[in-house]
């Protein structure tokens, strides 16, 4: 007489899980390369979007003496790239061409001219004014005009972005892009530009109250 004996079932070897592993991974990427190379596919699985914002608050209200006098439109190529020692760029590693387009407003604040800064004589036919020299304001990037051209990331990068959310990926370039807009800013001659329109504008003002010679000149 015989008795079955009944096989325990083995456990999973350690490089069994490692396998099965990469072999989960290398079917999530190419599942999203498939969905990529079949629009018509993801489609189908469409998503709908919702804004769920809530309501903006007016935090501050502040009071403007500036007289913005001239604007300057800027585009730049931004060529960004971060290697990793000691491992090919294949492997570990990004490039990023970004398209940055901005603008740079230069500007004369009215708000710093004194009594001592504006003379007129005693008929009111003449008047002499000195203003603060124009200035750059702050670089604004253009959303709907700037775009990234290329991204290229290494093999480790890639599976990095499949397990975590990158919402600032592209905060580097666009960083980049602000900064030499507002380096090419500073070396145009926009603040000249500005001066220039300040004056013409004073002096048609002026000249429109009474005045019959307008003459403007800025200090520091």
């Amino acid at each position: 007489m015989t008795t079955s004996i009944k096989r325990l079932p083995r456990r999973m070897p350690g490089w069994a899980k490692v396998l099965t592993a990469v072999v989960v991974v290398l079917a999530v990427m190419f599942a999203g390369i498939r969905l990529s190379l079949l629009p018509g596919l993801r489609d189908f699985f469409g998503t709908e979007t919702r804004d769920r914002t809530g309501p903006t608050l007016l935090q501050s209200i502040q009071d403007m003496s500036r007289y913005e006098a001239a604007s300057g439109n800027f585009q730049v190529v931004v060529d960004l790239e971060k290697d990793a020692r000691f491992l090919p760029d294949a492997v570990r590693g990004t490039r990023t061409l970004y398209v940055g387009a901005g603008t740079v407003d230069a500007y004369v604040d009215l708000g710093q001219v004194g009594e001592k800064d504006v003379t007129v004589n005693e008929d009111r036919t003449s008047a002499t004014l000195r203003l603060p020299h124009a200035r750059l304001g702050t670089p604004a990037l253009d959303p709907e005009r700037s775009y990234a051209v290329s991204k290229q990331r290494g093999l480790l990068d890639r599976l990095g972005d499949l397990f975590s959310d990158n919402p600032n990926g592209e905060q580097a370039v666009q960083k980049l892009a602000v900064k030499h807009i507002g380096d090419a800013a500073k070396d145009s001659e926009l603040t000249a530009r500005a001066e220039s329109n300040t004056t013409d504008m004073l002096q048609g003002l002026l000249r429109s109250l009474g005045f019959k010679e307008v003459r403007v000149s800025y200090g520091a």
